[in-house]
């Protein structure tokens, strides 16, 4: 759905400087929207904008409450609403249980499950601003809804997620605004790279033959960022108008074989 479907809409996406961020932030752009990309690294958030034909970057830290007020005055400034918000910005972390201190725990939550609530509330006025017809996109993650080794504060962080989704579309509903989120499986982006560099964890004959050889991914590939996107888009859309309070898995049929 390209050709400006989404035209006129103020959409904001976080951590849309590379990966599954960068696909949306160019298929909305794609759709007519004009992107915000809002991304920790300010210099990646600008390169990543001028290849849309209509986006800007501003650089944010969801960890920070101070950033965050500053990202919403900003918005608020140059604006004056968000139809579209999209809720992508987190940290990968692989630290096991016997590793893992309450400190890093901490962090881990406080980007990948408070950023989203702390923005989200920040921005709720400039979604309402506009009248019935925002969209939030939260994207959890596979992770957040099946076991993993290695992965305590990562998939506590995305589980929460889905359940924010739930839980705010009930929040919302009745001020028009549809809360879904997208769990992708597995995305072929740089939070696959193997934490000893030397390279993809879809790369590994492990996981070539148990997801690949042996279909457990049942579309017998990786995804790619762009598959996001697209479900992303739609949800967007008019096309969606009566879908709100969904978590809906995008994983090439992964967790059909768990």
């Amino acid at each position: 759905m390209t050709g400006g479907a989404l035209q006129g809409k103020i959409s904001v996406v976080t951590g849309g400087a590379r990966g599954i961020g960068a696909a949306i932030a160019a298929r909305l752009s794609a759709d007519g929207a004009t992107v915000i990309i809002a991304d920790i690294d300010a210099q990646a958030a600008t390169s990543q904008a001028v290849l849309l034909k209509n986006g800007s970057a501003m650089q944010i830290d969801i960890g920070s409450d101070a950033s965050v007020v500053k990202f919403a005055d900003f918005l608020k400034n140059e604006f004056g609403r968000c139809n579209i918000l999209v809720n992508n910005a987190a940290i990968l972390d692989m630290t096991g249980i016997n590793e893992l201190t309450m400190a890093r725990y901490r962090h881990v939550l406080n980007i990948n499950q408070d950023g989203a609530v702390r923005l989200t509330t920040a921005l709720l006025p400039l979604l309402l601003a506009d009248g019935p017809g925002a969209r939030i996109v939260n994207i959890s993650s596979i992770m957040g809804l099946r076991g993993q080794p290695n992965s305590v504060p990562y998939s506590m962080a995305k589980g929460a997620i889905a359940n924010f989704t739930r839980s705010l579309a009930a929040d919302l509903g009745h001020q028009g605004i549809n809360v879904n989120a997208i769990a992708p499986g597995f995305i072929d982006t740089e939070m696959a790279q193997l934490p000893d560099g030397s390279g993809h964890e879809h790369e590994t004959k492990e996981f070539l033959d148990i997801y690949l050889k042996y279909g457990r991914i049942l579309l017998r590939r990786v995804g790619q960022p762009e598959d996001i996107a697209g479900p992303v888009s739609f949800l967007c859309s008019k096309d969606a108008d009566y879908i709100t309070g969904q978590v809906i898995l995008v994983d090439g049929g992964v967790s059909a074989t768990f």
